[in-house]
């Protein structure tokens, strides 16, 4: 026998296994970009040895956060402990944008992403993935011969219907449509504000009633997202709603009602949004209470509305409406101008919910909207 031959493989698996070992003690620990505490403050870490200045945009923060760099060129900062949320943050190295490399988990959006980071709770948060029945998530293109600006005129938009839903129901399903902000696309409410799953929740604690969300794009003209600075001028503002709420009347609506099973009766019948989609849903809806008997707006973009002109006709009796719930955070720069269209609405004698809550402009509020918004839709006695 040879021994040589017998004892050589053992000799050259037990150098490769030292060879292994020698080699993942050389390789540099991986890089952490954050870091959730016990206390719920969250470490913020970025590499940029050449950046003479980093700060953290943070969503709740009302300014950029400044950043210390170490010897080895990683700036961090600690926040202060963070209320259970999704949150969406990025870095600013010497005055520009940066993603953090490190975490690939982005928003969805057609002006700017950015990261995004879970704060849990001790609880199950309304906004998560638990395990409670499951509603369904469809989205539907067509061709728009209305919006302006899209390849090839396709347009979409998402439907979610509650789990269990029946097309055969003695009864049909009350709808609400939902709309975006402004730089969002039709995925902007269920992949950002992860309305499917809010409602999920709420409907499995038996907090809201069984409904069909249609969460459509909210353009009338792509050319509205061409700058921030559209939002300066009145006479754009009004071309992208007007052709929005034509599409949405014309095409989606009969789409809608042709495709689901979901009543056509005003009283079951809600619209709201959120910043453009809350203009545009307090326009049309309160331009068309024959067909909206549910209106809702989070922090809408109403700054530059034309009161007088958009809605000298309302009247409280023949809008009959079941619901008009106005929301803006506190610390938004809207709130002004939404108050201003509370005190209007006030003077027209409508009945208006106004709801304030601390926050800024983000998801964080819009999200809180929804879980308190919906609860009060389509119950009536």
């Amino acid at each position: 026998m040879n021994f040589l031959a017998t004892r050589t493989p053992c000799k050259f698996a037990l150098l490769f296994a030292l060879s292994a070992l020698s080699l993942a003690a050389q390789a540099p620990a991986r890089f952490h970009s954050t870091e959730i505490h016990p206390d719920r403050s969250v470490t913020f870490s970025y590499k940029d040895a050449v950046a003479t200045k980093v700060t953290l945009a943070l969503d709740s923060v009302a300014k950029p956060i400044p950043m210390e760099k170490d010897a080895t060129g990683i700036w961090t900062v600690t926040t202060q402990p963070l209320t259970p949320e999704i949150y969406s943050y990025h870095f600013e190295a010497d005055g520009d944008r940066r993603l953090d490399p490190a975490n690939p988990r982005t928003t969805i959006n057609l002006v700017s992403i950015a990261n995004q980071i879970t704060v849990p709770g001790d609880t199950p948060q309304p906004w998560e993935d638990t395990n409670v029945p499951h509603g369904t998530l469809r989205r539907h293109i067509y061709t728009t011969s209305t919006v302006l600006g899209l390849p090839e005129n396709q347009s979409g938009y998402f439907v979610y219907t509650p789990p269990d839903y029946d097309e055969k129901a003695k009864k049909p399903y009350p709808v609400l449509y939902l709309l975006h902000g402004w730089s969002d696309s039709d995925a902007g409410w269920s992949a950002v504000g992860k309305a499917n799953l809010i409602l999920d929740n709420l409907l499995a604690a038996g907090k809201i009633k069984p409904m069909v969300v249609v969460m459509p794009l909210g353009y009338g003209d792509l050319a509205f997202l061409r700058t921030h600075d559209v939002w300066d001028d009145p006479a754009t503002i009004e071309h992208n709603t007007d052709l929005f709420a034509k599409a949405l009347l014309t095409e989606v609506l009969p789409r809608v009602e042709a495709e689901y099973h979901v009543s056509k009766d005003r009283s079951d019948r809600a619209i709201a949004g959120l910043s453009m989609g809350g203009l545009e849903s307090l326009e049309v809806g309160l331009t068309h209470t024959g067909q909206f008997a549910w209106i809702g707006g989070f922090s809408s973009a109403v700054h530059n509305l034309d009161y007088i002109q958009n809605l000298s006709s309302l009247d409280p009796k023949t809008a009959n409406l079941h619901l008009l719930w106005i929301a803006c955070g506190t610390e938004d720069n809207l709130i002004k101008a939404n108050r201003k269209l509370v005190d209007f609405l006030k003077t027209k004698e409508m009945p208006v919910t106004q709801i304030e809550t601390p926050g800024l402009h983000t998801w964080l509020v819009w999200r809180d909207n929804l879980i308190h918004f919906t609860p009060l839709l389509f119950q009536l006695k």
